[in-house]
């Protein structure tokens, strides 16, 4: 059973009428923007253009719900629950486990509404969309495909917030490429995820494009 489906069966099974409180209002279009700056690296969600593997695919996921009969207030208040409360599940290589949970406070407050709103009015709607993987050896490419949603880098054009800002932690090439493979606090370990030609590239671009 794919990793998505768990998760989401899990957070039904827990979330009830959503953890935290209900959602009874957000803004769809602040949400797709936040979404893309903050969750579109971890995430596949066809309505934000987003191929993230490190997450569930929420179409996958939230494809199954919609065919169980969840409406979308109630996908919504799912969602929330999520974000509030991340680290409930197990992770691990294995196909049938997360690779890591959501980091904390990845959005807050009314922010949260918002992208809980946009999320329920778009995953799955169209259903099942498989993950379409990152194949580029580009350093470039493969930043902000995969990391560009939680970290800062101006040349790239990210300002992900989520982990550091490699504008200013500036990384030796041994850091950065040590980081992306084995993870470490929030971040995902990488290895498996991308292929060892493709953590160098990336590790490269992290260490020589940080604005000087």
């Amino acid at each position: 059973m794919r990793p998505a489906l768990l998760l989401v069966g899990a957070t039904l099974l827990l979330s009830g009428c959503g953890a935290g409180g209900l959602v009874t209002k957000g803004d769809k279009d602040a949400g797709k923007k936040l979404f893309q700056q903050k969750c579109s690296g971890c995430h596949a969600l066809a309505a934000a253009g987003a191929s993230g593997t490190i997450g569930p695919n929420l179409d996958d996921s939230f494809a199954e719900a919609r065919l169980e009969g969840y409406k979308e207030s109630a996908i919504a208040d799912i969602v929330a629950g999520q974000i509030r409360y991340p680290g409930q599940y197990a992770t691990g290589s294995g196909l049938d486990r997360l690779q890591s949970n959501m980091p904390p406070n990845i959005v807050r407050g009314h922010e949260v509404d918002d992208v809980a709103a946009f999320v329920a009015a778009n995953a799955g709607a169209q259903g099942f969309a498989e993950t379409t993987a990152v194949t580029s050896l580009d350093g470039l490419t493969i930043f902000k495909a995969k990391c560009g949603s939680c970290h800062t880098i101006a040349a790239a054009g990210t300002t992900g917030t989520t982990g550091p800002n490699l504008d200013q932690l500036r990384p030796s090439f041994a850091a950065a490429k040590k980081q992306v493979t084995n993870g470490g606090s929030v971040m995902p370990a990488f290895k498996g995820v991308l292929t060892n030609a493709q953590i160098v590239s990336v590790a490269k671009y992290v260490s020589s494009h940080q604005r000087k």
